[in-house]
């Protein structure tokens, strides 16, 4: 009850987040009952339609690392003065948070559930058929004709809330040092220690690709991405999801070294300041811009590949989870950077203070938002099109 009082009297803005996270979780919850869907159609199929689930996963992480995203910005999630004396401590806002990523994730998945059954034609409403542009979907996708398990549909989609909800708990945990609870990340400016092992497995995912790809473009098995991802070679889809962890993990400490070159050399009051804020804020922005590098070089890499294979049709759950996987990691990074300016607010105010304008400022932002794609862009780029040169030639 408190968390629907809260949600009730939030800022625009944050129910703006909450609601895409809403809308992560019905893009997501639809993904997971057409693959239940196709399982109920066609049931001598289940190798397919596992692996149809099983790609599910991706949408399902990204919901995930977008409620973390969202709930880390969140106002109410914050310790503030006087909440202890009510009962609200660091423990019983961290499941207060987890509730309220639960609330909006479980309307996200009852969504998903009406239009899904609606589509089917189970609500009285015509089968989803009777369109063109909704062949694709009654073409056997959905299972329409075919009764649907309803307690596995019901636990499906239970877990995405429910996944949503202990990532929150997890990534907000109240942190004990030295006998005191505290719930913020302390800001530090060592460097962070993931480059080297996020280089190692990008390198050793492009390896394995490499090795592994041949013997499939000898089988005539490209990788299907523009259509259904099914029948893919698993070294490739190895080789690739090594890579995007070695991203992942490499991103604060390529962010670190953003801030390093700014500083190199002699620099002035400009370099100097983006570069430390760079340095300073690594460990926070590092991960959602890792994950967007590795999502980004996805997705050029299957945009290549469908070049190359233009017969294969673009599906519509493809479309779907391309675009609720896209959406969440560039939402995530966006409220990274919210977040990351909200921790600065009394480092700005002082510089404020001491006469530095608001012109200034924003030189000092895109600064660092500049140095930023220079370091991140290349690589992303220079890893996509490793990834894709054993598969198109």
């Amino acid at each position: 009850m408190l968390a629907l009082r809260l949600a009730r009297g939030t800022h625009p803005l944050v129910l703006l987040r909450r609601l895409l996270v809403t809308a992560a979780a019905a893009g997501t919850g639809f993904l997971v009952l057409a693959a239940l869907g196709h399982a109920a159609a066609h049931p001598a199929t289940a190798g397919d339609s596992l692996a149809r689930l099983l790609w599910c996963i991706a949408p399902l992480a990204a919901t995930a690392q977008l409620a973390v995203s969202v709930a880390r910005t969140d106002p109410a999630a914050r310790l503030q003065r006087g909440m202890a004396a009510a009962g609200l401590g660091p423990f019983r806002l961290t499941l207060l948070a987890a509730t309220s990523t639960a609330l909006f994730c479980a309307l996200g998945v009852l969504l998903s559930l009406v239009v899904f059954l609606a589509l089917r034609g189970d609500l009285g409403t015509a089968a989803s058929g009777t369109g063109t542009g909704s062949r694709a979907i009654d073409s056997g996708l959905l299972g329409a004709g075919h009764p649907l398990p309803w307690i596995g549909a019901l636990m499906l989609i239970s877990v995405i809330p429910l996944t949503a909800a202990v990532a929150t708990a997890f990534s907000l945990r109240p942190r004990t040092e030295a006998g005191a609870v505290d719930t913020d990340t302390p800001s530090t400016t060592e460097a962070p220690s993931g480059l080297p092992w996020g280089v190692a497995l990008a390198a050793a995912g492009l390896a394995i690709e490499a090795y592994t790809s041949p013997a499939a473009g000898a089988a005539g098995e490209l990788l299907p991405l523009s259509g259904q991802l099914i029948g893919s070679p698993p070294g490739v889809l190895a080789g690739w999801a090594l890579a995007a962890i070695g991203l992942v993990l490499a991103g604060p400490g390529l962010v670190y070294l953003s801030g390093q070159l700014l500083c190199a050399g002699r620099p002035g009051a400009l370099r100097l300041l983006s570069g430390r804020v760079l340095q300073e804020e690594s460990h926070r922005l590092g991960r959602p811009l890792g994950v967007l590098c590795a999502v980004a070089s996805g997705v050029y890499a299957a945009g290549v590949l469908h070049q190359a294979a233009p017969s294969r049709p673009l599906g519509p759950f493809t479309a779907i989870g391309a675009a609720v996987v896209l959406a969440c990691v560039t939402v995530s990074a966006l409220s990274s950077a919210l977040e990351s300016r909200a921790a600065r607010a009394r480092s700005t105010a002082t510089l404020r203070r001491l006469g530095a304008s608001a012109f200034v400022l924003h030189r000092v932002t895109a600064l660092r938002a500049t140095a930023l794609v220079l370091v991140l862009g290349p690589l992303t780029w220079t890893v996509a099109e490793m990834a894709t040169l054993p598969l198109v030639h």
